[in-house]
């Protein structure tokens, strides 16, 4: 069983940073892939990033390329989300997930979701 809580999360300018932290407990992150997917109200929960177990391996969806920077702490059980030139359209609730795997184009998640941490960007 791990339990993961988001944080980071709050209101930036069009063009700002956030850097998004998912804690894990019940155990390490070692073993497990990860991912951050995003849901905006309406809207289906969309994929973000992917990051291999080791931190080796990442991919990320067309719209952040460029933009986003997913990083992981196995020592201190932390995965990050690095958000820069944030735009109004990224304005979602981001959600941390573990468990799941990469087919080589699409992350499927697993059973372990995070609760959740808002990203507000202002135009």
């Amino acid at each position: 069983q791990v339990q993961l809580v988001e944080s980071g999360g709050g209101l930036v300018q069009d063009g700002g940073s956030l850097r998004l932290s998912c804690a894990a407990s019940g155990r390490t992150f070692v073993g497990y892939d990860a991912g951050w997917f995003r849901q905006a109200p309406g809207k289906e929960r969309e994929f973000v990033a992917f990051i291999s177990w080791s931190g080796s391996g990442v991919y990320y969806a067309d719209s952040v390329k460029g933009r986003f920077t997913i990083s992981r702490d196995n020592a201190k059980n932390m995965a990050y989300l690095q958000m820069n030139s944030l735009k109004p359209e990224d304005t979602a609730v981001y959600y941390c997930n573990a468990g799941g795997y990469f087919t080589g184009s699409d992350y499927k998640p697993g059973g372990y979701w995070g609760q959740g941490t808002q990203v507000t960007v202002s135009s």
